[in-house]
């Protein structure tokens, strides 16, 4: 059996592996970070979307601090700074990224397109955190700015498209 193979049990029997690789998300073989976005999209639709503001902002800052833990410990445990495969920071950033936007379709695909696209493409200041900052610290950083980010670009958009229907 290849390593591969024997890595994914051992992955998904530890609560913190489990949890860091995105219950199992991270281990797609093709863009992890973006399965495991998806699966965060996912969770967000039908479980964190209906909760009131003060409880999805609890939720948010909880998976936040609590990631810098979890993919702390999952990283080390696997030997690997940022392993590919740990998709937590994704979870966490695209959460970010939806604060206090309205619950519909069109801005979760909009706010999951921006946010891979600056995941993925690390302008400044992200990719500063993500070059200089290590630990848990460093692989939930950068995402979570990504997520800080997309949010003040969608909240723009927000503003833009009221601002343009009250003048219509």
């Amino acid at each position: 059996m290849d390593r591969g193979r024997q890595e994914r049990p051992r992955l998904l029997q530890s609560p913190v592996q489990l949890a860091a690789f995105g219950f199992g998300s991270g281990l797609s073989p093709w863009a992890p970070g973006t399965v495991g976005t998806v699966l965060a999209a996912v969770f967000y639709w039908f479980i964190l979307s209906p909760l009131p503001l003060w409880a999805y902002s609890a939720v948010v800052l909880a998976a936040s601090l609590g990631g810098i833990w979890l993919c702390g410990v999952a990283s080390r445990q696997l030997g690997v700074h940022d392993h590919p495969g740990i998709v937590w920071d994704e979870f966490a950033g695209l959460w970010v990224a939806l604060w206090a936007v309205p619950a519909s379709p069109l801005w979760l695909a909009i706010a999951f397109i921006v946010f891979r696209f600056l995941d993925i493409t690390k302008p400044w200041p992200v990719s500063a955190l993500d070059n200089n900052v290590g630990g848990g610290v460093g692989i939930m950083v950068d995402d979570l700015v990504a997520g800080a980010m997309t949010c003040v670009t969608l909240h723009l958009a927000i503003a833009a498209l009221n601002g343009a229907e009250a003048l219509a």
